[in-house]
Protein backbone atom coordinates (compact mmCIF):
# COMPACT_ATOMS: atom_id res chain seq x y z
CA UNK A 1 0.00 0.00 0.00
CA UNK A 2 2.77 2.42 0.99
CA UNK A 3 4.80 1.61 -2.15
CA UNK A 4 1.73 2.20 -4.28
CA UNK A 5 1.22 5.62 -2.68
CA UNK A 6 4.89 6.50 -3.19
CA UNK A 7 4.79 5.36 -6.83
CA UNK A 8 1.66 7.35 -7.59
CA UNK A 9 3.10 10.36 -5.74
CA UNK A 10 6.28 10.33 -7.82
CA UNK A 11 4.20 10.05 -10.97
CA UNK A 12 2.07 13.00 -9.90
CA UNK A 13 5.13 15.17 -9.30
CA UNK A 14 6.81 14.08 -12.53
CA UNK A 15 3.70 14.94 -14.49
CA UNK A 16 3.37 18.28 -12.73
CA UNK A 17 6.88 19.62 -13.41
CA UNK A 18 6.52 20.47 -17.11
CA UNK A 19 3.23 22.25 -16.50
CA UNK A 20 2.55 25.65 -15.04
CA UNK A 21 3.46 26.34 -11.41
CA UNK A 22 -0.18 26.33 -10.14
CA UNK A 23 -0.45 22.71 -11.28
CA UNK A 24 2.78 21.83 -9.48
CA UNK A 25 1.44 23.38 -6.30
CA UNK A 26 -1.83 21.51 -6.70
CA UNK A 27 0.09 18.24 -7.07
CA UNK A 28 2.00 18.90 -3.87
CA UNK A 29 -1.20 19.77 -2.02
CA UNK A 30 -2.63 16.43 -3.16
CA UNK A 31 0.46 14.65 -1.87
CA UNK A 32 0.33 16.58 1.37
CA UNK A 33 -3.22 15.47 2.10
CA UNK A 34 -2.59 11.82 1.25
CA UNK A 35 1.00 11.20 2.42
CA UNK A 36 1.71 9.92 5.93
CA UNK A 37 3.06 12.37 8.49
CA UNK A 38 6.84 12.73 8.73
CA UNK A 39 6.95 11.05 12.16
CA UNK A 40 4.53 9.37 14.58
CA UNK A 41 3.11 11.50 17.38
CA UNK A 42 4.56 10.80 20.81
CA UNK A 43 2.43 9.94 23.82
CA UNK A 44 1.23 12.99 25.71
CA UNK A 45 1.08 13.81 29.38
CA UNK A 46 -1.70 16.21 30.29
CA UNK A 47 -2.60 18.12 33.41
CA UNK A 48 -5.34 20.63 34.04
CA UNK A 49 -5.17 23.67 36.29
CA UNK A 50 -8.35 25.20 37.63
CA UNK A 51 -7.53 28.06 40.07
CA UNK A 52 -8.35 31.58 38.85
CA UNK A 53 -6.61 34.80 39.88
CA UNK A 54 -8.26 36.90 42.60
CA UNK A 55 -10.91 39.16 41.05
CA UNK A 56 -11.87 42.67 42.03
CA UNK A 57 -15.31 43.36 43.51
CA UNK A 58 -17.93 43.37 40.76
CA UNK A 59 -15.61 41.81 38.16
CA UNK A 60 -17.16 38.93 36.28
CA UNK A 61 -15.44 35.58 36.78
CA UNK A 62 -14.46 33.48 33.78
CA UNK A 63 -13.79 29.78 33.77
CA UNK A 64 -10.50 28.74 32.18
CA UNK A 65 -8.56 25.50 32.06
CA UNK A 66 -4.93 25.33 30.99
CA UNK A 67 -3.58 22.01 29.82
CA UNK A 68 0.06 21.01 29.66
CA UNK A 69 1.67 18.59 27.23
CA UNK A 70 5.15 17.15 27.44
CA UNK A 71 7.41 17.51 24.40
CA UNK A 72 10.34 15.43 23.10
CA UNK A 73 12.53 18.09 24.72
CA UNK A 74 12.54 17.58 28.50
CA UNK A 75 13.49 21.24 28.99
CA UNK A 76 10.35 22.47 27.18
CA UNK A 77 6.72 22.23 28.20
CA UNK A 78 3.67 23.06 26.09
CA UNK A 79 0.85 25.06 27.74
CA UNK A 80 -2.57 25.10 26.05
CA UNK A 81 -4.91 27.81 27.41
CA UNK A 82 -7.91 26.73 25.34
CA UNK A 83 -8.12 30.09 23.54
CA UNK A 84 -6.26 31.44 20.49
CA UNK A 85 -2.74 32.66 21.22
CA UNK A 86 -1.35 33.85 17.87
CA UNK A 87 -4.59 34.76 16.16
CA UNK A 88 -2.72 35.37 12.89
CA UNK A 89 -1.90 31.66 12.83
CA UNK A 90 1.84 32.28 12.87
CA UNK A 91 4.46 31.77 15.57
CA UNK A 92 6.88 33.95 17.51
CA UNK A 93 9.91 33.06 19.61
CA UNK A 94 11.57 34.99 22.44
CA UNK A 95 14.97 33.96 23.81
CA UNK A 96 15.71 36.90 26.12
CA UNK A 97 14.02 39.90 27.74
CA UNK A 98 15.21 42.25 25.03
CA UNK A 99 13.49 40.31 22.25
CA UNK A 100 10.39 39.99 24.47
CA UNK A 101 9.82 43.75 24.81
CA UNK A 102 7.03 43.84 22.15
CA UNK A 103 5.00 41.32 24.19
CA UNK A 104 4.00 41.98 27.82
CA UNK A 105 3.18 38.29 28.30
CA UNK A 106 6.55 37.09 27.02
CA UNK A 107 8.29 39.70 29.19
CA UNK A 108 6.53 38.46 32.33
CA UNK A 109 7.25 34.82 31.54
CA UNK A 110 10.94 35.41 30.87
CA UNK A 111 11.15 37.32 34.14
CA UNK A 112 10.62 34.00 35.92
CA UNK A 113 13.99 32.80 37.16
CA UNK A 114 14.86 29.60 35.32
CA UNK A 115 12.94 30.22 32.08
CA UNK A 116 15.19 30.77 29.07
CA UNK A 117 12.74 30.72 26.17
CA UNK A 118 9.10 31.43 25.28
CA UNK A 119 7.41 30.38 22.06
CA UNK A 120 3.92 31.46 20.93
CA UNK A 121 2.00 29.10 18.64
CA UNK A 122 -1.48 29.45 17.14
CA UNK A 123 -3.14 27.96 20.24
CA UNK A 124 -0.30 27.19 22.67
CA UNK A 125 2.65 28.63 24.55
CA UNK A 126 5.87 26.63 24.87
CA UNK A 127 8.19 27.52 27.74
CA UNK A 128 11.79 26.31 27.93
CA UNK A 129 13.78 26.15 31.16
CA UNK A 130 17.35 25.93 32.31
CA UNK A 131 18.40 22.37 33.16
CA UNK A 132 19.19 23.39 36.75
CA UNK A 133 15.50 24.11 37.49
CA UNK A 134 12.54 21.77 37.96
CA UNK A 135 9.13 22.14 36.34
CA UNK A 136 7.47 21.40 39.68
CA UNK A 137 8.76 24.79 40.86
CA UNK A 138 8.30 26.73 37.61
CA UNK A 139 4.86 25.49 36.51
CA UNK A 140 2.78 27.27 39.22
CA UNK A 141 4.30 30.65 38.26
CA UNK A 142 3.76 30.02 34.55
CA UNK A 143 0.16 28.92 35.20
CA UNK A 144 -0.58 32.04 37.24
CA UNK A 145 0.78 34.41 34.57
CA UNK A 146 -0.98 32.64 31.70
CA UNK A 147 -4.24 32.45 33.62
CA UNK A 148 -4.16 36.15 34.48
CA UNK A 149 -3.28 37.21 30.93
CA UNK A 150 -5.80 35.15 28.97
CA UNK A 151 -8.65 35.65 31.43
CA UNK A 152 -8.15 39.44 31.27
CA UNK A 153 -8.36 39.60 27.48
CA UNK A 154 -5.16 41.69 27.30
CA UNK A 155 -3.43 41.87 23.88
CA UNK A 156 -0.51 39.56 23.21
CA UNK A 157 1.61 42.34 21.70
CA UNK A 158 1.88 46.06 22.26
CA UNK A 159 -0.03 48.25 19.82
CA UNK A 160 1.66 48.41 16.44
CA UNK A 161 4.03 45.52 17.20
CA UNK A 162 1.80 42.58 16.36
CA UNK A 163 3.40 39.61 14.66
CA UNK A 164 2.04 38.47 11.31
CA UNK A 165 1.61 34.92 10.10
CA UNK A 166 4.35 32.72 8.68
CA UNK A 167 6.01 34.32 5.67
CA UNK A 168 8.90 31.91 5.17
CA UNK A 169 6.79 29.31 3.36
CA UNK A 170 4.70 31.77 1.34
CA UNK A 171 5.26 30.92 -2.31
CA UNK A 172 6.58 33.91 -4.26
CA UNK A 173 6.38 34.59 -7.99
CA UNK A 174 10.17 34.56 -8.08
CA UNK A 175 10.42 31.07 -6.56
CA UNK A 176 11.51 28.19 -8.76
CA UNK A 177 9.27 25.18 -9.13
CA UNK A 178 11.46 23.17 -6.76
CA UNK A 179 11.39 25.87 -4.05
CA UNK A 180 7.62 26.21 -4.44
CA UNK A 181 7.16 22.47 -3.86
CA UNK A 182 9.51 22.52 -0.87
CA UNK A 183 7.54 25.36 0.71
CA UNK A 184 4.22 23.63 0.03
CA UNK A 185 5.32 20.40 1.74
CA UNK A 186 6.84 22.25 4.71
CA UNK A 187 3.69 24.30 5.21
CA UNK A 188 1.09 21.56 4.74
CA UNK A 189 2.80 18.51 6.22
CA UNK A 190 5.88 19.31 8.29
CA UNK A 191 4.85 22.46 10.16
CA UNK A 192 1.57 21.07 11.61
CA UNK A 193 3.39 17.96 12.87
CA UNK A 194 6.21 19.99 14.43
CA UNK A 195 3.70 22.29 16.14
CA UNK A 196 2.08 19.27 17.75
CA UNK A 197 5.34 18.92 19.69
CA UNK A 198 5.38 22.59 20.71
CA UNK A 199 7.87 23.80 18.11
CA UNK A 200 8.18 25.09 14.58
CA UNK A 201 10.53 25.18 11.60
CA UNK A 202 11.57 28.17 9.52
CA UNK A 203 12.58 27.79 5.89
CA UNK A 204 15.90 29.59 5.32
CA UNK A 205 16.67 28.64 1.74
CA UNK A 206 17.52 26.00 -0.86
CA UNK A 207 21.08 25.66 -2.18
CA UNK A 208 20.69 24.45 -5.76
CA UNK A 209 24.36 23.48 -6.22
CA UNK A 210 24.29 21.01 -3.33
CA UNK A 211 20.56 20.28 -3.14
CA UNK A 212 20.48 21.19 0.56
CA UNK A 213 17.40 22.64 2.26
CA UNK A 214 18.28 24.93 5.17
CA UNK A 215 15.83 24.91 8.11
CA UNK A 216 15.86 26.67 11.47
CA UNK A 217 14.37 24.88 14.48
CA UNK A 218 12.30 26.88 16.97
CA UNK A 219 10.38 26.37 20.20
CA UNK A 220 10.75 22.95 21.83
CA UNK A 221 12.78 21.75 18.81
CA UNK A 222 15.60 24.16 19.67
CA UNK A 223 18.27 22.30 21.62
CA UNK A 224 16.28 19.07 21.60
CA UNK A 225 18.41 15.91 21.58
CA UNK A 226 16.08 14.36 18.99
CA UNK A 227 16.22 17.36 16.63
CA UNK A 228 18.76 15.64 14.37
CA UNK A 229 16.45 12.64 14.14
CA UNK A 230 13.58 14.96 13.22
CA UNK A 231 15.63 16.61 10.49
CA UNK A 232 17.23 13.50 8.99
CA UNK A 233 14.76 10.66 9.54
CA UNK A 234 11.65 12.77 9.20
CA UNK A 235 11.83 15.95 7.15
CA UNK A 236 14.81 15.02 4.97
CA UNK A 237 13.42 11.61 4.05
CA UNK A 238 10.05 13.07 3.11
CA UNK A 239 11.42 15.93 0.98
CA UNK A 240 13.90 13.65 -0.83
CA UNK A 241 11.14 11.15 -1.51
CA UNK A 242 8.85 13.63 -3.27
CA UNK A 243 11.39 16.10 -4.69
CA UNK A 244 14.40 14.42 -6.38
CA UNK A 245 16.31 17.72 -6.51
CA UNK A 246 16.57 17.72 -2.70
CA UNK A 247 19.74 15.94 -1.56
CA UNK A 248 19.56 16.68 2.15
CA UNK A 249 18.37 18.91 5.00
CA UNK A 250 20.68 20.90 7.26
CA UNK A 251 20.01 22.96 10.37
CA UNK A 252 20.49 26.69 9.93
CA UNK A 253 22.25 28.48 12.80
CA UNK A 254 22.19 32.28 13.16
CA UNK A 255 25.45 34.16 13.62
CA UNK A 256 24.58 34.99 17.24
CA UNK A 257 23.78 31.35 17.95
CA UNK A 258 27.02 30.27 16.27
CA UNK A 259 29.05 32.65 18.45
CA UNK A 260 27.25 31.45 21.59
CA UNK A 261 27.85 27.82 20.61
CA UNK A 262 31.56 28.48 19.99
CA UNK A 263 31.88 30.16 23.39
CA UNK A 264 30.11 27.25 25.05
CA UNK A 265 32.44 24.75 23.38
CA UNK A 266 35.46 26.78 24.52
CA UNK A 267 34.13 26.82 28.07
CA UNK A 268 33.59 23.06 28.05
CA UNK A 269 37.10 22.50 26.68
CA UNK A 270 38.62 24.72 29.38
CA UNK A 271 36.67 22.97 32.14
CA UNK A 272 37.70 19.56 30.80
CA UNK A 273 41.33 20.68 30.73
CA UNK A 274 41.14 22.00 34.29
CA UNK A 275 39.48 18.83 35.54
CA UNK A 276 42.15 16.78 33.81
CA UNK A 277 44.86 18.85 35.50
CA UNK A 278 43.28 18.29 38.88
CA UNK A 279 43.18 14.53 38.32
CA UNK A 280 46.84 14.51 37.35
CA UNK A 281 47.68 16.52 40.47
CA UNK A 282 45.74 14.11 42.66
CA UNK A 283 47.50 11.09 41.14
CA UNK A 284 50.97 12.58 41.69
CA UNK A 285 50.93 11.61 45.39
CA UNK A 286 50.83 7.96 44.43
CA UNK A 287 53.77 8.18 42.03
CA UNK A 288 57.39 7.54 43.12
CA UNK A 289 59.84 10.45 42.92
Amino acid sequence: MRSAIASSSRSALAAARPTARPLARAAVRTLATSAPAYAPRLALSRSVVAPMPRLAVGQQARTMFIQTETTPNEASLKFIPGVPVMESGGTHEFLDLRSALPSPLATRLLSIEGLVGVFFGPDFVTCSKDEAYNWSILKPEVFAILMEHFSSGAPLFKEGQESSGAEDTRVLDTDSEVVAMIKELLETRVRPAIMEDGGDIEYKGFIEDTGLVMLKLKGSCRGCSSSSVTLKNGIERMLMHYIPEVQGVEQFIDEEERIALDEFNKLEARLAKENGGEKKADMSQYMSH
